[in-house]
């Protein structure tokens, strides 16, 4: 990180919009701020367009000015509740604010509000590396007012509030949640005070709306190493509070001289993995969640030590009342989690056993279009200390792989629809939905993924055919000729 002079700050905001912001303000004689998360990143040096301006005075008004300025291809947005107002010119957005000064009830964090300075609205900032300000003032143009030291937090790496922490995090619990994204995506250390401000705040979540916390757990989902927030989150306690079937992982029992592993660090382990390989959002969930059915299925068995017989299938079960708790979607994105969850067993039993194709064609049936997605995840879930049995899994799973690659091209598996559907049998048997209809698609089901008889329509019929003549059935009509049925 390099500290930026005045000069070389004013060098970083000469861009256009600036401009026209400087002279507005200067010709409505008020003082304008550039301030939060633009301030933090010019020194970082990341790319953001989160532009958010504090106006000595109306916000809107100075908005509403800076939209007369730029003519008619700016988008003016006010927000009087909030005291607020956006401008949109061409791709590029800035908020506006007047400094004010908060104070909060015990059981909400909606704060009163009251017009202040630029001192009382760095007090209210979240934490110190959020706090600076750079002024756009034509006279003080590039001045940097950091009253907390946020720059040396900046350079130390470090996460602190500006104000008493147990003050910061109690008047708005939200910002426990944003400290620790923060921590995450910017790899820094949250410091001491702060932290056990934390640990002992962290009840006050409870407060917080699940759409506002799910929010903050998505964004630090999604930085290069998820595993740093979920680990200060349950150090701190809120992720007990938050999702207690990832905290319960946290467990390690011993018994006649034999452990189990902590799953805990074992999923972290997994969720970074997958991480490193994959910005779909979902399925790092699914690699967060794929244990979850462990503490519920764990049983000491002296022959064996340790199980978790169908922990794949109790997890499976625990993903939709925990999406909708967390009010996570309830839509295909929940249906993706479930199923990879319920799955993620099964490439690592084919990949313990010998590879066969039924095995391999009953794999990509259930998979479907999520099969290359389930493979990353069984492959990051091979955390084996035994690196000799990790490389063994890992060349099964090559085999894997390269089989279900030529059965797809062989076979069309994936997504498969049977050559034969029921309309067609109860047509031909005259039968209304009955189980023997049932019977017969199931059993062409199971004999086309096991190999018994190709994946096409002449197949298909002959079998079904066959099959129904055991089964006492008499035929009303004739199948169609296989090309019209195809």
């Amino acid at each position: 990180m390099k500290i930026l002079s005045q000069e070389e700050l004013k060098q970083k905001i000469n861009k256009e919009i600036f401009h026209h912001i400087t002279r507005v303000a200067d010709t409505l004689g008020v003082e304008c701020y550039l301030v939060g998360g633009y301030v933090r990143d010019l020194f970082l040096e990341r790319e953001t367009n989160d532009i958010d301006v504090v106006v000595v005075g109306s916000g809107i008004a100075m908005a509403e000015a800076l939209a007369r300025d730029l003519g008619r291809q700016a988008h003016l947005s006010v927000f009087k509740n909030f005291g607020t107002a956006q401008v949109k010119w061409h791709g590029t957005e800035v908020e506006f604010v007047g400094a004010r000064r908060e104070s909060y009830q015990r059981d909400s964090r909606k704060p009163k509000v009251e017009d202040g300075t630029l001192e009382d609205d760095q007090n209210r900032r979240d934490f110190t590396i959020n706090a600076m300000a750079v002024c756009l003032n034509a006279s003080r143009l590039g001045e940097l007012v950091d009253p907390f030291d946020g720059l040396l937090d900046l350079e130390d790496g470090i996460i602190a509030t500006p104000l008493d922490p147990d003050i910061t995090f109690s008047d708005d619990p939200l910002r426990m949640m944003r400290c620790v994204r923060f921590a995450t995506q910017l790899k820094f250390v949250i410091e001491e005070e702060t932290f056990e401000a934390l640990r002992r705040n962290c009840e006050r979540i409870s407060i917080i709306s699940a759409e506002r916390i799910i929010t903050e757990l998505n964004k630090i989902m999604m930085a290069d190493a998820p595993s740093r927030g979920l680990v200060e989150l349950h150090r701190c306690g809120l992720l007990e509070l938050i999702l207690p079937e990832v905290a319960k992982l946290d467990c390690v029992e011993t018994r006649n001289g034999r452990s189990h592993k902590n799953n805990f660090y074992h999923t972290l382990e997994v969720l970074d993995t997958v991480a490193a390989q994959s910005d779909n959002l979902y399925l790092r969930w699914a690699a967060l969640l794929h244990d979850i059915g462990k503490p519920r299925s764990k049983q000491w068995e002296p022959a064996v030590g340790w199980t978790f017989h169908n922990h794949n299938y109790l997890g499976e079960k625990m993903i939709q009342p925990l999406f909708r708790r967390m009010k996570l979607p309830l839509d295909d994105r929940m249906k993706y989690v479930k199923k990879l969850v319920g799955l993620h067993m099964r490439p690592i039993a084919i990949a313990d056993d010998i590879v066969t194709d039924s095995a391999v064609r009953r794999l990509l049936f259930e998979a479907g279009d999520d099969i290359d997605d389930l493979m990353m995840l069984c492959e990051a879930d091979i955390t084996s200390k035994n690196e000799q049995r990790k490389q063994n899994f890992l060349q099964n799973f090559k085999t894997v792989r390269r089989k279900l690659v030529d059965i797809e091209e062989k076979d069309r598996i994936r997504n498969f629809q049977p050559p034969v559907n029921g309309d067609e049998i109860m047509k031909w048997f005259g039968l209304t939905p009955c189980p023997a209809v049932g019977t017969l698609k199931s059993a062409l089901k199971d004999a086309i993924l096991d190999g018994k008889i190709p994946n096409e329509r002449e197949a298909g019929v002959d079998f079904v055919l066959n099959l129904a003549e055991k089964m006492g059935l008499q035929r009303c009509t004739a199948p169609e000729s296989p090309d019209a049925g195809a």
